[in-house]
Protein backbone atom coordinates (compact mmCIF):
# COMPACT_ATOMS: atom_id res chain seq x y z
CA UNK A 1 0.00 0.00 0.00
CA UNK A 2 1.26 3.08 -1.44
CA UNK A 3 2.61 5.80 1.81
CA UNK A 4 1.77 9.13 1.27
CA UNK A 5 3.13 12.49 3.21
CA UNK A 6 1.65 15.43 3.86
CA UNK A 7 3.16 18.63 5.29
CA UNK A 8 1.66 21.29 7.29
CA UNK A 9 3.72 24.60 8.16
CA UNK A 10 1.69 26.12 10.72
CA UNK A 11 2.18 29.61 12.26
CA UNK A 12 -0.28 31.48 14.42
CA UNK A 13 -3.43 30.04 12.33
CA UNK A 14 -5.26 28.62 15.51
CA UNK A 15 -8.63 29.67 13.86
CA UNK A 16 -8.34 26.98 11.27
CA UNK A 17 -5.19 25.13 12.42
CA UNK A 18 -8.01 22.06 13.50
CA UNK A 19 -10.04 22.04 10.54
CA UNK A 20 -6.43 21.21 8.54
CA UNK A 21 -5.34 18.70 10.44
CA UNK A 22 -8.16 16.78 11.01
CA UNK A 23 -8.80 17.12 6.72
CA UNK A 24 -6.00 14.91 6.46
CA UNK A 25 -6.17 12.70 9.52
CA UNK A 26 -10.05 11.63 8.62
CA UNK A 27 -8.67 10.67 4.87
CA UNK A 28 -9.81 7.00 4.24
CA UNK A 29 -6.62 6.38 2.41
CA UNK A 30 -4.38 3.64 5.09
CA UNK A 31 -1.14 4.80 4.90
CA UNK A 32 -0.59 8.32 5.56
CA UNK A 33 2.71 10.28 7.45
CA UNK A 34 1.06 13.37 8.61
CA UNK A 35 4.01 16.27 9.84
CA UNK A 36 3.17 19.26 10.96
CA UNK A 37 6.25 21.95 10.84
CA UNK A 38 4.89 25.10 13.35
CA UNK A 39 7.34 27.87 13.43
CA UNK A 40 6.80 28.48 17.21
CA UNK A 41 3.11 29.77 17.48
CA UNK A 42 1.84 31.92 20.13
CA UNK A 43 -2.03 31.92 19.73
CA UNK A 44 -2.94 28.50 21.33
CA UNK A 45 -1.99 26.50 17.79
CA UNK A 46 0.39 24.46 19.60
CA UNK A 47 -2.08 23.06 22.05
CA UNK A 48 -4.18 22.42 18.75
CA UNK A 49 -1.10 20.20 17.51
CA UNK A 50 -0.84 18.26 21.55
CA UNK A 51 -4.33 17.64 20.73
CA UNK A 52 -3.51 15.25 17.75
CA UNK A 53 -0.05 14.75 18.53
CA UNK A 54 -0.71 10.66 18.82
CA UNK A 55 -1.84 10.55 15.23
CA UNK A 56 1.10 12.42 13.68
CA UNK A 57 4.58 11.07 12.68
CA UNK A 58 6.43 14.42 13.78
CA UNK A 59 5.58 17.91 14.91
CA UNK A 60 7.56 20.57 16.51
CA UNK A 61 7.37 24.55 17.66
CA UNK A 62 10.00 26.57 17.11
CA UNK A 63 11.13 29.32 15.22
CA UNK A 64 12.38 28.92 11.49
CA UNK A 65 13.32 30.83 8.85
CA UNK A 66 9.47 31.45 7.00
CA UNK A 67 6.88 28.92 5.19
CA UNK A 68 9.51 27.60 2.43
CA UNK A 69 12.12 26.37 5.15
CA UNK A 70 9.71 24.66 7.26
CA UNK A 71 8.34 23.09 4.20
CA UNK A 72 11.51 21.82 3.07
CA UNK A 73 12.43 20.32 6.56
CA UNK A 74 9.08 18.64 6.34
CA UNK A 75 10.15 17.34 2.93
CA UNK A 76 13.55 15.94 4.68
CA UNK A 77 11.81 14.03 6.57
CA UNK A 78 9.01 12.58 4.35
CA UNK A 79 9.31 9.15 3.46
CA UNK A 80 6.36 8.43 1.80
CA UNK A 81 6.09 7.92 -2.14
CA UNK A 82 3.50 10.45 -2.89
CA UNK A 83 4.30 14.06 -0.93
CA UNK A 84 2.41 16.90 -0.31
CA UNK A 85 2.06 19.96 1.86
CA UNK A 86 -1.21 21.33 3.06
CA UNK A 87 -1.19 24.97 4.34
CA UNK A 88 -2.74 25.73 7.94
CA UNK A 89 -5.64 27.50 6.59
CA UNK A 90 -6.02 25.02 3.37
CA UNK A 91 -8.19 22.02 3.79
CA UNK A 92 -8.57 18.89 1.99
CA UNK A 93 -11.90 16.98 1.08
CA UNK A 94 -13.09 13.14 2.12
CA UNK A 95 -11.44 10.81 -0.38
CA UNK A 96 -9.03 13.14 -1.76
CA UNK A 97 -5.77 11.00 -0.86
CA UNK A 98 -7.35 8.08 -2.10
CA UNK A 99 -7.92 8.96 -5.31
CA UNK A 100 -4.90 10.82 -5.76
CA UNK A 101 -3.22 7.24 -4.97
CA UNK A 102 -5.09 5.33 -7.67
CA UNK A 103 -4.43 8.09 -10.02
CA UNK A 104 -0.49 7.84 -9.44
CA UNK A 105 -0.72 4.34 -9.70
CA UNK A 106 -2.89 3.74 -12.75
CA UNK A 107 0.19 6.48 -14.51
CA UNK A 108 3.36 5.64 -13.66
CA UNK A 109 4.85 7.95 -15.98
CA UNK A 110 3.20 10.88 -14.32
CA UNK A 111 5.46 13.33 -11.36
CA UNK A 112 2.77 15.54 -10.65
CA UNK A 113 -1.23 15.65 -10.45
CA UNK A 114 -3.61 18.12 -9.74
CA UNK A 115 -7.12 18.29 -9.29
CA UNK A 116 -9.74 21.61 -8.93
CA UNK A 117 -9.91 23.66 -5.74
CA UNK A 118 -12.70 25.56 -4.10
CA UNK A 119 -11.98 29.10 -2.90
CA UNK A 120 -13.73 29.48 0.88
CA UNK A 121 -13.75 32.53 2.83
CA UNK A 122 -12.45 33.17 6.14
CA UNK A 123 -15.82 31.29 7.66
CA UNK A 124 -15.53 27.96 5.23
CA UNK A 125 -17.78 29.63 3.09
CA UNK A 126 -17.66 28.39 -0.53
CA UNK A 127 -17.68 31.69 -3.32
CA UNK A 128 -16.19 29.92 -6.24
CA UNK A 129 -15.11 26.44 -7.33
CA UNK A 130 -11.36 26.78 -9.62
CA UNK A 131 -12.16 24.04 -12.20
CA UNK A 132 -8.86 23.96 -14.39
CA UNK A 133 -7.28 22.28 -17.62
CA UNK A 134 -4.34 20.18 -18.34
CA UNK A 135 -1.03 22.33 -18.31
CA UNK A 136 1.69 21.73 -20.11
CA UNK A 137 5.04 23.05 -19.67
CA UNK A 138 4.98 25.96 -21.78
CA UNK A 139 1.71 27.07 -19.88
CA UNK A 140 3.40 26.95 -16.51
CA UNK A 141 6.09 29.19 -17.60
CA UNK A 142 3.26 31.78 -18.62
CA UNK A 143 2.11 31.62 -15.64
CA UNK A 144 -1.11 29.19 -15.63
CA UNK A 145 -1.06 28.61 -12.14
CA UNK A 146 -2.38 25.55 -10.77
CA UNK A 147 -3.86 25.70 -6.88
CA UNK A 148 -1.12 24.88 -4.34
CA UNK A 149 -3.23 22.32 -1.86
CA UNK A 150 -5.13 20.35 -5.06
CA UNK A 151 -1.30 19.25 -5.74
CA UNK A 152 0.31 15.97 -5.39
CA UNK A 153 3.98 14.85 -6.26
CA UNK A 154 6.04 11.75 -6.33
CA UNK A 155 8.83 11.58 -3.74
CA UNK A 156 11.13 10.55 -6.63
CA UNK A 157 10.88 13.93 -8.62
CA UNK A 158 10.61 16.21 -6.00
CA UNK A 159 13.97 14.85 -4.68
CA UNK A 160 15.67 15.22 -8.13
CA UNK A 161 14.78 19.21 -7.06
CA UNK A 162 16.29 21.53 -4.26
CA UNK A 163 12.74 22.07 -2.69
CA UNK A 164 11.50 25.20 -2.35
CA UNK A 165 13.52 28.12 -3.25
CA UNK A 166 13.45 29.77 0.62
CA UNK A 167 14.24 33.58 -1.40
CA UNK A 168 10.74 33.52 -2.84
CA UNK A 169 7.61 34.02 -0.51
CA UNK A 170 4.63 34.11 -2.50
CA UNK A 171 5.08 32.05 -6.20
CA UNK A 172 7.36 29.44 -4.18
CA UNK A 173 5.10 26.59 -5.54
CA UNK A 174 4.62 27.76 -9.01
CA UNK A 175 8.38 27.39 -9.74
CA UNK A 176 8.47 24.44 -7.91
CA UNK A 177 5.99 23.13 -10.00
CA UNK A 178 8.29 23.87 -13.19
CA UNK A 179 11.04 22.23 -11.88
CA UNK A 180 9.08 19.01 -11.58
CA UNK A 181 7.26 19.36 -14.37
CA UNK A 182 10.70 18.70 -16.64
CA UNK A 183 11.35 15.27 -15.07
CA UNK A 184 8.26 14.15 -16.56
CA UNK A 185 4.78 14.46 -17.60
CA UNK A 186 1.98 16.31 -14.94
CA UNK A 187 -1.74 15.15 -15.04
CA UNK A 188 -5.28 17.35 -14.31
CA UNK A 189 -7.45 15.24 -13.08
CA UNK A 190 -10.81 16.84 -13.33
CA UNK A 191 -12.31 16.41 -9.72
CA UNK A 192 -12.25 18.84 -6.63
CA UNK A 193 -9.61 17.76 -3.93
CA UNK A 194 -9.35 20.63 -1.62
CA UNK A 195 -10.23 24.39 -0.30
CA UNK A 196 -8.24 27.07 -0.21
CA UNK A 197 -9.08 29.23 1.98
CA UNK A 198 -9.05 33.82 1.42
CA UNK A 199 -9.07 36.01 4.28
CA UNK A 200 -7.64 39.58 4.81
CA UNK A 201 -4.36 37.49 6.56
CA UNK A 202 -3.51 35.41 3.70
CA UNK A 203 -0.57 36.29 1.76
CA UNK A 204 -2.76 36.36 -1.73
CA UNK A 205 -4.73 39.02 -0.30
CA UNK A 206 -2.35 41.15 2.06
CA UNK A 207 0.44 41.22 0.16
CA UNK A 208 -1.00 41.05 -3.58
CA UNK A 209 1.21 43.51 -5.05
CA UNK A 210 4.16 41.96 -4.21
CA UNK A 211 3.20 38.24 -6.17
CA UNK A 212 4.56 40.14 -10.12
CA UNK A 213 7.85 40.87 -9.07
CA UNK A 214 8.48 37.28 -8.03
CA UNK A 215 6.96 36.26 -11.65
CA UNK A 216 9.81 38.15 -13.47
CA UNK A 217 12.43 36.53 -11.03
CA UNK A 218 11.26 32.94 -11.99
CA UNK A 219 11.91 34.15 -15.75
CA UNK A 220 15.17 35.12 -14.62
CA UNK A 221 15.60 31.89 -12.82
CA UNK A 222 14.50 29.43 -15.74
CA UNK A 223 16.73 31.40 -17.98
CA UNK A 224 19.73 30.35 -15.86
CA UNK A 225 18.29 26.56 -16.19
CA UNK A 226 20.13 24.64 -18.68
CA UNK A 227 17.43 22.00 -19.09
CA UNK A 228 14.75 25.12 -19.30
CA UNK A 229 16.37 27.79 -21.05
CA UNK A 230 15.12 26.46 -24.53
CA UNK A 231 12.27 26.11 -24.10
CA UNK A 232 11.43 29.47 -22.17
CA UNK A 233 13.60 31.12 -25.40
CA UNK A 234 10.80 29.69 -27.81
CA UNK A 235 7.94 31.25 -25.90
CA UNK A 236 9.44 34.60 -24.60
CA UNK A 237 7.52 37.71 -25.57
CA UNK A 238 4.41 35.17 -24.32
CA UNK A 239 6.50 34.43 -21.21
CA UNK A 240 6.95 38.05 -20.44
CA UNK A 241 4.09 39.35 -21.55
CA UNK A 242 2.35 36.80 -18.69
CA UNK A 243 4.51 38.14 -16.25
CA UNK A 244 3.40 41.77 -17.06
CA UNK A 245 0.04 40.52 -16.99
CA UNK A 246 0.94 38.72 -13.10
CA UNK A 247 2.04 41.64 -11.91
CA UNK A 248 -0.80 43.98 -13.32
CA UNK A 249 -3.51 41.89 -11.50
CA UNK A 250 -1.82 41.89 -8.21
CA UNK A 251 -1.41 45.28 -8.40
CA UNK A 252 -4.85 46.07 -8.89
CA UNK A 253 -5.54 43.88 -6.23
CA UNK A 254 -2.61 45.68 -3.91
CA UNK A 255 -4.71 49.49 -4.88
CA UNK A 256 -2.35 50.65 -7.20
CA UNK A 257 -4.60 50.67 -10.05
CA UNK A 258 -1.99 53.60 -11.81
CA UNK A 259 1.01 50.51 -12.16
CA UNK A 260 -1.34 48.24 -12.47
CA UNK A 261 -2.74 49.88 -16.23
CA UNK A 262 1.03 50.62 -17.38
CA UNK A 263 1.86 46.54 -16.69
CA UNK A 264 -1.33 45.62 -18.63
CA UNK A 265 0.01 47.37 -21.16
CA UNK A 266 3.41 46.69 -21.05
CA UNK A 267 2.05 43.11 -21.78
CA UNK A 268 -0.24 44.54 -24.48
CA UNK A 269 2.90 45.47 -26.43
CA UNK A 270 5.03 42.50 -25.78
CA UNK A 271 2.22 39.63 -27.24
CA UNK A 272 -1.49 41.00 -27.58
CA UNK A 273 -3.16 38.23 -26.56
CA UNK A 274 -1.98 37.88 -23.26
CA UNK A 275 -3.51 41.21 -22.26
CA UNK A 276 -6.62 41.34 -23.94
CA UNK A 277 -7.51 38.02 -22.38
CA UNK A 278 -7.69 39.82 -19.17
CA UNK A 279 -9.59 43.12 -20.25
CA UNK A 280 -11.19 42.64 -16.98
CA UNK A 281 -7.73 44.18 -15.25
CA UNK A 282 -7.83 46.90 -18.27
CA UNK A 283 -11.71 47.82 -17.36
CA UNK A 284 -10.79 47.96 -13.36
CA UNK A 285 -7.91 49.95 -13.55
CA UNK A 286 -9.80 52.75 -15.54
CA UNK A 287 -12.94 53.02 -12.65
CA UNK A 288 -11.11 52.65 -9.46
CA UNK A 289 -8.65 55.90 -11.54
CA UNK A 290 -12.07 57.66 -12.18
CA UNK A 291 -13.12 57.05 -8.76
CA UNK A 292 -15.77 54.28 -9.82
CA UNK A 293 -14.83 51.73 -7.06
CA UNK A 294 -18.30 50.69 -6.27
CA UNK A 295 -18.58 49.64 -10.39
CA UNK A 296 -15.38 47.96 -9.80
CA UNK A 297 -16.70 45.92 -6.77
CA UNK A 298 -19.34 44.55 -8.80
CA UNK A 299 -16.60 43.77 -11.56
CA UNK A 300 -14.30 41.86 -8.88
CA UNK A 301 -18.18 40.11 -7.96
CA UNK A 302 -18.05 38.42 -10.97
CA UNK A 303 -14.51 37.66 -11.81
CA UNK A 304 -14.50 35.53 -8.92
CA UNK A 305 -17.31 34.23 -10.07
CA UNK A 306 -16.07 33.54 -12.80
CA UNK A 307 -12.81 33.13 -12.67
CA UNK A 308 -10.96 31.06 -15.44
CA UNK A 309 -8.69 28.47 -14.90
CA UNK A 310 -4.90 29.22 -14.30
CA UNK A 311 -5.98 32.12 -11.91
CA UNK A 312 -6.57 30.37 -8.78
CA UNK A 313 -4.99 33.59 -6.97
CA UNK A 314 -7.89 36.06 -6.20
Amino acid sequence: MTLVSIITPSYNQAKYLEQTILSVLNQDHPRIEYIVMDGASTDGSVDIIKKYAGRLVHWESEKDKGQADAINKGFARATGEIIAWLNSDDYYLPGTIRTVVKVFEENPDVVLVYGNMLAVDENGKTFNTLNYKQLTLEDLLCFQIIGQPAVFMRRSALQKTDGLDSTFHFLLDHLLWIQIAKHGRILHIDQTWSAARYHAEAKNVAKAAEFGREAFRILETIAQDKDLAATLLKIDRRAHASAFRVDARYLLDGGLPGKALQAWFRALLIYPPVALKRMNIFVSAILNLLGLGKLREMILKRRKKNIKPGDSHL
